[in-house]
């Protein structure tokens, strides 16, 4: 019991830190970048350029926010459901990665248009990729961690059964 509950505040806590993250820095891309240039960070590889973006990754599906918005709730409502038996520490991390990601994207819905239909904010342009933001990073890098954690407790899973 005492080790679920450490995982789930875990969890928590991870998810916590990744809205803050995600939320501060949308803030000052929309006071510091909104209508103004790129700024080059690192010259054709890293820039900031402010964007918004009413679809999912990539921009895909700009014509239907309330799915990607009502995809979100279905994914927090599951990790909410589950964060109670967590199998260990990776999976805590990673689905508080996408936790804090994922309702760091829906306050952008949420505060940008009626009925979750808002805009996300996007800010991080690497050039060869579509602009992102910090929730979208925590998500991709809590599914990789996921799918990582999966894995590893796969060979564990044969060997018990073996």
């Amino acid at each position: 019991m005492r080790r679920s509950l450490g995982l789930a505040a875990l969890l928590y806590g991870v998810a916590g830190l990744a809205y803050g993250l995600d939320r501060v820095t949308k803030l000052w891309a929309e006071h510091a970048l909104a209508g103004r240039p790129p700024i080059r960070v690192i010259p054709g590889v890293l820039h900031l350029t402010y964007t918004t973006n009413s679809g999912g990754a990539f921009g895909i599906g700009k014509s239907s926010p309330w799915l990607f918005a009502a995809a979100t709730v279905i994914v927090v409502a599951v990790i909410v459901a589950v964060s109670a038996r967590l199998p260990g520490r990776l999976v805590a991390v990673a689905l508080g990665l996408v936790l804090g990601g994922a309702l760091g994207n829906l306050t952008d819905r949420a505060l940008g248009g009626p009925g979750l239909t808002g805009r996300v904010t996007d800010f991080i342009d690497l050039r060869v990729w579509p602009v992102f933001n910090l929730a979208d990073s925590a998500i991709v890098v809590g599914a990789v961690l996921l799918a990582a954690s999966s894995l590893a407790r796969e060979p564990e899973a044969r060997a018990r059964e073996g």
